[in-house]
């Protein structure tokens, strides 16, 4: 029972860091171009993420059954624990995978890259999944159907469709005069970014439901058959309410990266970005598939400046955060497995509360890091230096400060 609710705890926790981590993936580009107040703009997008999450609960089900597989998943004995699995080990598995997703969560955060939530928590749970199991403790087909597949195709199409949708606006408005054009399109922005907000917590935040509920069927606590037909309301009002606040302190450090560091956007460039995110991650919310919001919302943006003729691009920022999604997996699925095997060499309890302990640490360290390159509202948009990179120059020590990224 200690276990189950240390899990439930940094399961939570994860969810919280996801809002703060995604609140970029809705609205940088309405922060970068003036169409909402900073804090205005966290605000409302936590409101439609708690909305969001109350929406459907497709998602949460390919958690519970497409990652690891830990149960039967036909027959007379489908929804209990496969053969030789311990519900001990089980919970084991699922709680050192969160800490794997959580612990890339902030270290990305710290460098102010905007890497898939959703992919540090598959690839800590394949991590630990593996090193409890074996790869055979995995669920190839449906980590290959919903998840790589999407992550490949999912950047590329938002990118090849804001492209689209941004040359359009800007041939239909031609006649138009710039500050009329902007004026009206940042209107138009406050509409496509709450949309984003809300298809985001109908993706996001059910992952962290799916977690817990896989968690719970794991220790005998819920029927693994009564996930499609909906989630108990706990489950979802927490993990509603642990997204919309994480959102609403927002991820400053992501949000001045996405809306300042890969294009300098204008409005109409920032309203065909956000309605191609929109458009994607709920076309895969109600598929089911666990689409990464950061990579359709970073493609989106990346197309905005394609499709915008002489718009600069700095390809040296989408540089780096195609590394931190080729890696974001792999790194997030090295923590979970040597977290899995640190709790199961100390003992089942004991274990816990120090991989426990290491998460609160390490966290702890990582924002304190944080705080000593300070971002928020009051200069999330402050111009980019190429120098500095993420850090504006005015809160560089000297010009010779190493940059945080």
């Amino acid at each position: 029972m200690l276990i189950l609710v240390l899990l439930v705890i940094t399961a939570l926790g994860f969810d919280f860091t996801n809002g703060f981590h995604d609140t970029g993936n809705a609205m940088a580009t309405s922060i970068a171009t003036g169409a909402l107040k900073p804090k205005v703009a966290v605000g409302l997008s936590a409101i439609l993420n708690l909305v969001g999450a109350f929406l459907s609960v497709e998602v949460a089900a390919t958690i519970t059954k497409d990652v690891l597989k830990i149960q039967q998943t036909s027959g007379d004995n489908k929804g209990e624990l496969i053969a030789g699995l311990s519900a001990t080990t089980a919970l084991l598995i699922i709680f050192a995978g969160l800490i794997g997703g959580i612990l890339w969560n902030l270290f990305t955060w710290l460098f102010g890259l905007p890497s898939s939530s959703s992919h540090a928590l598959f690839g800590g749970l394949i991590g630990s999944g593996i090193a409890a199991l074996g790869l055979s403790g995995l669920n190839w087909e449906g980590i290959i159907s919903k998840i790589i597949v999407p992550a490949l195709l999912a950047p590329v199409i938002a990118c090849i469709v804001a492209a689209c949708g941004t040359w359009l606006v800007f041939a239909i408005t031609k006649k138009i005069m710039e500050s009329k054009k902007e004026a009206g399109f940042r209107y138009g922005q406050i509409a496509t970014a709450s949309l984003v907000s809300l298809a985001h917590g109908t993706g996001d935040a059910q992952k962290t439901m799916g977690v817990i509920a896989m968690a719970l069927i794991a220790s005998g606590h819920l029927e693994a058959s009564s996930v499609s037909h909906g989630l108990p309301f706990w489950i979802v009002f927490s993990c509603a309410g642990a997204i919309a606040l994480g959102t609403y302190l927002g991820g400053w450090r992501i949000i001045r990266t996405l809306g300042k560091g890969l294009v300098e956007i204008s409005s109409p460039q920032g309203m065909a970005a956000e309605a191609s995110s929109a458009a994607i991650i709920l076309t895969s919310s109600a598929a089911g598939m666990a689409l990464s919001t950061t990579q359709v919302a970073t493609g989106s943006i990346l197309g905005s400046g394609v499709g915008k003729k002489g718009a600069q691009v700095r390809w040296s920022v989408a540089g780096r955060m195609a590394i931190a999604w080729v890696t974001t997996l792999p790194a997030a699925g090295i923590v979970g497995a040597i977290c899995f095997g640190i709790a199961h060499l100390l003992g089942n309890v004991l274990g816990a509360i120090v991989i426990f302990a290491i998460l609160v640490a390490l966290s702890a360290f990582m924002y304190w890091r944080a705080q000593q390159n300070k971002i928020d509202a009051n200069n999330v948009n402050a111009e980019w230096d190429e120098e500095s990179g993420l850090i504006p120059a005015e809160l560089n020590d000297s010009p010779k400060s190493t940059p945080v990224a």
